[in-house]
C-alpha cells in the first residue's frame, strides 16, 4: 500500500483523501484477537490490552506496544465501520480518519449535529492514566491547573507546559478519577512529542525526589463524541449503573457539563457490555455532549448500539470536515494552528484556565514568564505582544496563514483557522493580532488571495454554546 503524507490541516486531509486507496473492509484479526481488559467504576489500569515495562519503585510505567511510528499510518477500532458507512477516509494525525460520508455533505452534517445528534470518531487520541501519590503534584508541576481543586469525577481544560518558557506542548483534558487517579486526554497530533514529554517531565520528577507516579497509555481503547442537542437523549436509554448489583438506568441530567461517571451500556440483542464506558460530559463542537471511552473489544458493539438504537433520524455519523466547521464556531483550538510551543496561555486567551490558587503558589512550568504576562506593562508587568482573536470577514473566506493588516497595510496578526460558518452564512476566523488591535469591534483587513478584505474583531465562541449545566429557571 502506497505511504502517504501525514497532514495535520483539515482542508489538507479533504485534498488528500483522493489518494487514499480501497482498503479490505474484513475486521482486522488482530483486532478480533485483542483480549479486552476489565474496566471498574475505580480507576482501571488494565495490562491485559499492553505490555508494561518493568521498572523498580518509583519509576513511571507506560504502554510500550502499539505507539505508532512516525510514518505508519495507523487504524482505530471503528475503521472498517467507517468504511462500511461510506466514509471517506484521509490521513490525519498519523490515523486513517473519516472526513465526510457519503450520506451527508459537511455542511449538512453541520447543521445535523447543531439540531439533532452526531456521533465522531476520536479514538485517535491519546488516552494516559495517572496514579499514585504524586500524581496530583506531578499535574500540577507540568500543567497551570488547580488540580488539588479539582473534585472527583470533575474535568478541567488545561495546557502541558515547557518549562521557563511557559510555551504550550499540547492542550488537553484532565478528569479526576479518584483521590491520586487521573484520565488525560491529549492530542493525536502531539502523540510522539507528548510521550517523550512524560517520560523526561516524569524522571525529573523522580530525580527530584518526588512522591511515586504510574503513567499508563491505554492504547487500543475507543474513544467516542456523541455531541448536538438529542445527544441525552440518545445516550440515556442505553446506560445502566457500573456498580454491581444496581442494574437502575443512569439519569443523564444530573451529570452536568464538565462531570463525568462510569456506566455499563446496553448492546443489540439484550446484552451489557462486560465492561464499564467512562462517559464525559463535554466536547469539541460547543453543543452539548459526551466523550466516552470505551475499553478495547467493545467498541465496535457499543457505537453499533448507539447508531441503531438512535436510527438515522435522530443521530448520523460526522467526520473531520463538520467537526472543524463547528469547532470554530465555538471558539476552540486547533493544536498546530492554533496553538504551538512557541504561545503561552495568556497569547492564547486561555488564562482562565490558570487556577486562581497557582497564581499565589506558583510552581507550574513557566509560571514566572506567564504570571508576568498576566500583569500588562502599565502595571509593571510584561503584558503580551500578541492575542488570539476571532474576526468576521467580508468576501471570500481568510484560511490560516492569511495576513492582517490596519489601515496603512502594515501587518498587524495573522489568520490560524478560517472557513465560512454554515450557521452564520459568514465567513469566520480565528488568529494572532498584535495587543492594542484585539478589542471587540476594531475594524482591520485580511489578505485574501493578494486582495484586502474588510474585517471585524469579534469576541468567540461565533455561536453560543449550550452546554448542560442544569435546566434554566422558569
Amino acid at each position: 500500500m502506497k505511504r502517504l503524507r501525514a497532514v495535520s490541516g483539515i482542508n489538507d486531509a479533504i485534498l488528500a483523501r483522493r489518494a487514499v486507496p480501497r482498503i479490505s473492509r474484513h475486521l482486522s484479526t488482530a483486532l478480533l484477537r485483542s483480549p479486552t481488559p476489565q474496566f471498574t467504576p475505580t480507576p482501571p489500569l488494565p495490562t491485559t490490552a499492553h505490555h508494561r515495562l518493568s521498572s523498580p519503585a518509583n519509576q513511571t510505567i507506560r504502554q510500550a506496544s502499539s505507539t505508532p511510528s512516525s510514518t505508519e499510518l495507523q487504524k482505530t477500532p471503528l475503521y472498517n465501520l467507517h468504511i462500511s458507512h461510506g466514509a471517506k477516509m484521509v490521513p490525519f494525525g498519523g490515523f486513517l480518519m473519516p472526513v465526510q460520508y457519503d450520506s451527508l455533505s459537511v455542511s449538512a452534517s453541520h447543521h445535523f449535529t447543531r439540531s439533532h445528534a452526531s456521533l465522531f470518531d476520536v479514538s485517535h487520541m491519546v488516552q494516559h492514566y495517572f496514579n499514585g501519590p504524586g500524581a496530583t503534584a506531578f499535574l500540577e508541576k507540568v500543567t497551570p491547573a488547580s488540580v488539588t481543586e479539582l473534585g472527583q469525577h470533575r474535568s478541567t481544560l488545561s495546557t502541558l507546559l515547557w518549562p521557563v518558557t511557559g510555551g504550550i506542548v499540547d492542550d488537553t483534558i484532565i478528569t479526576r478519577l479518584g483521590p491520586e487517579s487521573f484520565y488525560v486526554v491529549t492530542n493525536a497530533g502531539c502523540r510522539e512529542k507528548d510521550l517523550k514529554y512524560f517520560e523526561e517531565q516524569l524522571a525529573k520528577f523522580k530525580s527530584d525526589g518526588e512522591q511515586e507516579v504510574k503513567w499508563e497509555v491505554h492504547n487500543g481503547a475507543g474513544l467516542i463524541a456523541l455531541q448536538g442537542p438529542l445527544s441525552a437523549e440518545v445516550l440515556e436509554p442505553l446506560l445502566v449503573e457500573a456498580e454491581e448489583g444496581v442494574p437502575e438506568e443512569v439519569d443523564l441530567k444530573s451529570l452536568y457539563f464538565g462531570q463525568s461517571k462510569w456506566a455499563k451500556v446496553k448492546l443489540l440483542g439484550g446484552k451489557v457490555s462486560h465492561n464499564s464506558v467512562l462517559v464525559s460530559r463535554g466536547g469539541y463542537t460547543g453543543e452539548d455532549g459526551f466523550e466516552i471511552s470505551i475499553a478495547p473489544g467493545e467498541v465496535i458493539a457499543v457505537t453499533e448500539a448507539l447508531l441503531q438504537t438512535a436510527t438515522k433520524e435522530r443521530l448520523q455519523l460526522a467526520g473531520l470536515g463538520a467537526r472543524d466547521s463547528l469547532r470554530l464556531e465555538a471558539g476552540m483550538c486547533l493544536y498546530g494552528h492554533d496553538l504551538d510551543d512557541s504561545t503561552t496561555p495568556v497569547e492564547a486567551g486561555l488564562s482562565w484556565t490558570i487556577g486562581k490558587s497557582r497564581k499565589t503558589s506558583l510552581g507550574f512550568h513557566g509560571d514566572k514568564v506567564i504570571l508576568n504576562q498576566l500583569t500588562p506593562k502599565s502595571k509593571g508587568g510584561s503584558g503580551v505582544e500578541r492575542r488570539r482573536i476571532g474576526l468576521i470577514v467580508e468576501g471570500a473566506p481568510a484560511r490560516e496563514g492569511a495576513e492582517i493588516v490596519d489601515d496603512k497595510g502594515e501587518k498587524i496578526g495573522k489568520i490560524t483557522s478560517g472557513c465560512p460558518s454554515p450557521t452564520l452564512g459568514k465567513n469566520i476566523a480565528m488568529g494572532y493580532i498584535k495587543d492594542g488591535f484585539h478589542k471587540s469591534g476594531t475594524n482591520v483587513e485580511v489578505v485574501v488571495r493578494g486582495k484586502k478584505r474588510n474585517a471585524q474583531v469579534t469576541k468567540m465562541p461565533f455561536v453560543p454554546s449550550k452546554y448542560w449545566k442544569g435546566a434554566a429557571p422558569a
